[in-house]
């Protein structure tokens, strides 16, 4: 039985750690400067809050790190500045430089780092979010899932390519869902837009409010998913390929990112609205 910290419990992370919980591992969390939101959450599922960060860092043997990818290098030097001595599992949505480089930090004060890249929704039901981690340390934490429902695998002992298969992986997901939102805005713009979904519901039955509600339920996310393209285009650089696909999704999602944590998803008019606007 391991004891797991949590940095933080939001809708992702709180299924995280309902896994471990379902594994037989206590999971702990710090209230410390959260929202009360935040606190119903980690209740609700059973986590058990230490208070302080401080006492978050003592106390546990793991900490699993799932943050918007702007603050992942920010929370690494938390723990390091707080003196960890454990093994912690970057979760985020990185480019494989940045895990590289967290990584290094870890490792030059002797902290065993783990590279993780999460593939799906909160994990609530099987075989529906996949946990791709590497790392010479991985199999610690894919012990601490064993029961589910959240699936794990091993992909590499390098640190790199477990964040390297999320941002290839998002690259088409997220970034389609961009390029929707940018086709339907211009198709607004243009007046055009239910002659595009005449000819897309003949090529495809349907496929006009599919668009529609990928469109309007991403909003939710995008404030995270901006971050998330930035990386996924400072990846492309690495390798060669051309950054503007990514860059213009990036944009994409900063202007429906007013729209954060808005439930139930707002209207579709308002949405091209908010893409339309400069």
């Amino acid at each position: 039985m391991s004891k797991i910290g949590i940095l933080h419990p939001g809708e992702m992370g709180v299924s995280i750690a309902a896994s471990a919980i379902n594994s037989g591992h206590n999971v702990f969390w710090a209230s410390e400067n959260r929202s009360e939101e935040t606190r119903a959450r980690a209740e609700k599922h059973g986590l058990v809050d230490l208070k302080s960060l401080a006492e978050l860092y003592k106390v546990c043997e793991i900490i699993i790190c799932i943050c918007p990818p702007h603050a992942a290098e920010t929370m690494a030097r938390q723990a390091i500045e707080h003196e960890f001595k454990g093994s912690y599992l970057d979760a985020n949505a990185i480019s494989p430089e940045n895990a590289i480089k967290i990584g290094q930090m870890f490792g030059s004060k002797n902290i065993h780092f783990i590279d993780g890249g999460i593939i799906g929704g909160p994990a609530w039901e099987p075989k529906s979010t996949w946990l791709y981690l590497s790392g010479e340390s991985a199999s610690q934490i894919a012990d601490c899932f064993a029961n589910g429902p959240l699936e794990t695998k091993i992909i590499s002992a390098e640190i790199g390519k477990a964040s390297a298969l999320k941002m290839c992986y998002a690259a088409y997901s997220k970034g389609t869902t961009a390029l929707l939102c940018a086709v339907l805005a211009a198709a607004e713009s243009l007046g055009v837009r239910e002659e595009l979904y005449q000819h897309w519901d003949m090529d495809e039955a349907g496929f006009s409010e599919q668009v529609n509600r990928r469109a309007t339920r991403v909003t939710a996310k995008a404030w995270r998913f901006e971050g998330e393209m930035k990386e996924i285009s400072a990846t492309f650089h690495a390798t060669g390929m051309p950054v503007g696909f990514h860059e213009a999704a990036a944009e994409i999602y900063h202007r429906i990112s007013g729209f954060k944590d808005t439930k139930p998803s707002p209207e579709l008019t308002a949405v091209l609205r908010a893409l339309l606007s400069k």
